[in-house]
């Protein structure tokens, strides 16, 4: 073992061991969370509505004063949102996470403020509705990757309660949800949903190359700077990369119409839950390991069946909710999918309280059962309250949603380059509170900084 002069991450132990053992909090405590992170981006949405904030698009012959002007709007837009959503975001999961009660009173009470004062008799057309859907669509995909990106870095600090980070076996966690958000957000929109694409085996495999070099390519940095890494996660060498590109292979294997793959997944998850309880579940959350690559990353592998069948369940579900015929872009309007997300969304949340007291406990490790249908319940609640649009006239999204929305994994790989720099450059666990949070802020300001900029000059990072 390298002495602390020779390595890269001298505290990678202490930093392993900090985020290890957890066992999360209580499904009210993420509940109310959720609900104020949420209503957090509708206020500021319905902020920027009433002061007209507006970011012109011009034609592509405009001349270099202009481009520069339009860039100090991007990098202006961009730091009033980062003041309005993401400071607050970050202070309501670390130093005001012991009062997440009243932070979620607090925000209802301001919601329903501002509905009931702004409504005054407004209606919604269809077009609207159309309109106001694909927008509320893209604020909720935001929404879940970046709360995501601000806390792969957030949980290296004592200022995050440990109760927020991922569990050990069983319990629920806020990081818990990240990675199967990611698959939920893009499943609800993926081509499969849309019913416009029929991908085989050898395009999976062509399209999902770029994960897994950037698997491999994981494993070889963490390796080659003794960066920590919590094996109970996914397993010695496996990793977030492989999974998203696990499940693309899968669903590639058996093509059906959007209609039925909620079937399958539902049929998938159900007989992995069987063989779960039949002591699949027991040789996945020992410590023991042999020295065959399965039971090396028997975390990773087995659970891609659990993801793959959310996948599966969110292509019908995004078909029912916001697309209709095969081919054509969204047609459902905000109106018809509101009550349809808020029933789903409460049938999904009693039914993880079932299966937890007298199933399964909610794993993430094992992506069980309980684990699906409570992303399912949060990535839903999430949007449920984004639904809320169309009581507010003249509602307009966020510019910090429009940019980051053209390059959600692209934002996530930089959070990742960054999150590793910080914890190389500096010990995560000695620093003060107001260090911690100084570099929380700084670091979501260049996430979002750099997804401007990629807007600005049509970038685009897409291969999921």
């Amino acid at each position: 073992m390298d002495s602390p002069a020779n390595t890269f991450n001298p505290n990678r132990r202490l930093k392993e061991e900090f985020v290890s053992n957890l066992t999360g909090t209580s499904m009210m405590e993420l509940f109310l969370l959720i609900t104020t992170l949420s209503m957090l981006l509708f206020l500021r949405s319905v902020y920027s509505s009433s002061k007209k904030e507006t970011l012109s698009k011009k034609d592509d012959n405009v001349n270099a004063v202009v481009c520069k002007k339009n860039m100090g709007s991007y990098l202006a837009s961009v730091t009033l949102d980062v003041l309005c959503i993401v400071f607050p975001v970050i202070l309501c999961l670390t130093i005001l996470a012991d009062w997440t009660y009243t932070n979620a009173v607090g925000m209802t009470l301001l919601v329903t403020f501002f509905i009931l004062a702004r409504r005054s008799g407004f209606s919604v057309s269809q077009e609207e509705g159309v309109r106001s859907l694909r927008t509320n669509i893209s604020a909720y995909r935001v929404a879940m990757n970046f709360l995501t990106c601000i806390c792969i870095l957030a949980v290296d600090f004592k200022i995050f309660p440990r109760r927020y980070a991922k569990t050990e076996t069983y319990g629920t966690g806020l990081m818990d949800i990240g990675v199967g958000s990611f698959i939920v957000a893009n499943a609800l929109v993926s081509r499969q949903a849309r019913g416009i694409a029929k991908m085989n085996l050898r395009n999976a495999i062509s399209s999902t190359c770029p994960l897994i070099v950037l698997g491999f390519a994981r494993i070889f940095f963490t390796s080659s700077v003794d960066y920590q890494v919590h094996v109970g996660e996914y397993g010695v060498h496996w990793n977030f990369f492989f999974t998203l590109a696990g499940v693309a292979i899968l669903t590639s294997i058996i093509n059906l119409p959007p209609s039925y793959c909620g079937i399958l997944g539902w049929f998938i998850l159900v007989v992995y839950e069987v063989i779960l309880l039949l002591g699949l579940n027991e040789y996945l959350l020992s410590n023991e390991r042999g020295h065959d690559i399965i039971s090396q990353n028997k975390e990773g592998i087995f659970s891609i069946f659990g993801y793959w069948g959310l996948y599966l369940v969110c292509v019908q579900l995004g078909n029912y909710l916001f697309f209709g015929k095969p081919g054509d872009a969204v047609l459902r309007t905000n109106d018809w999918a509101r009550i349809r997300v808020w029933i789903i969304c409460l049938l999904f949340w009693l039914l993880t309280l079932f299966l937890d007291r007298h199933v399964e406990r909610v794993s993430r490790r094992m992506c069980n059962l309980a684990y699906v249908t409570v992303v399912l319940a949060m990535n839903l609640q999430v949007f449920a309250v984004l639904t809320l649009a169309d009581y507010v006239p003249g509602y307009k999204v966020a510019a910090l949603i429009e940019y980051f929305d053209r390059n959600l994994l692209g934002s996530f790989l930089l959070a990742n380059v960054l999150t590793g720099m910080v914890n190389l450059s500096m010990d995560t666990l000695s620093v003060s509170p107001f260090v911690a949070l100084a570099i929380l802020v700084g670091y979501a300001y260049i996430l979002s900084i750099a997804a401007a900029v990629a807007h600005f000059y049509g970038i685009r990072l897409k291969f999921w």
